[in-house]
């Protein structure tokens, strides 16, 4: 399975489409493109890899595997990308601003319902970020 991250870049903030097979399935926001610092930046376009992570702080959510120069890079709620993320990408249902959006968590059950099911069926789930 293959989603496409396709971004547009904001001084604020990151926002992006998500698809899959060329279904709609949610917008994202991200902290602005900053050359990949950690903690200030938003990853670099790329393929990636996606898996299960579980922590404490967001139990049961996704990572997006093999960053350059970057870990623990995951996709999590979060409505405000410059106030709830380190680097991260956040599934929100509308945008409502640069690097902001409403409804993450609905959002994000959305996704993590069809990776979680893709991976369980023993499939490659993959993330492909473009602008």
């Amino acid at each position: 399975m293959v989603l496409v991250l396709t971004r547009s870049y904001f001084s604020q903030g990151t926002n992006g489409k998500l698809v899959c097979d060329g279904q709609f399935i949610c917008k994202t926001i991200e902290l602005p493109w900053k050359e990949n610092q950690k903690g200030i930046s938003c990853i670099p376009e790329g393929y990636y890899l996606l898996r299960k992570r579980y922590s404490q702080k967001f139990q049961w959510h996704i990572e997006v595997v093999a960053v350059k120069n970057r870990s623990f890079i995951l996709l999590h709620p979060a409505n405000n990308a410059m106030n709830e993320l380190n680097g991260c990408i956040a599934p929100v249902t509308k945008h409502s601003g640069a690097g902001l959006g409403l409804q993450s968590r609905q959002a994000f059950s959305l996704i993590k319902k069809l990776v979680y099911t893709a991976l369980e069926q023993s499939a490659v789930v993959s993330l492909i970020v473009q602008s």
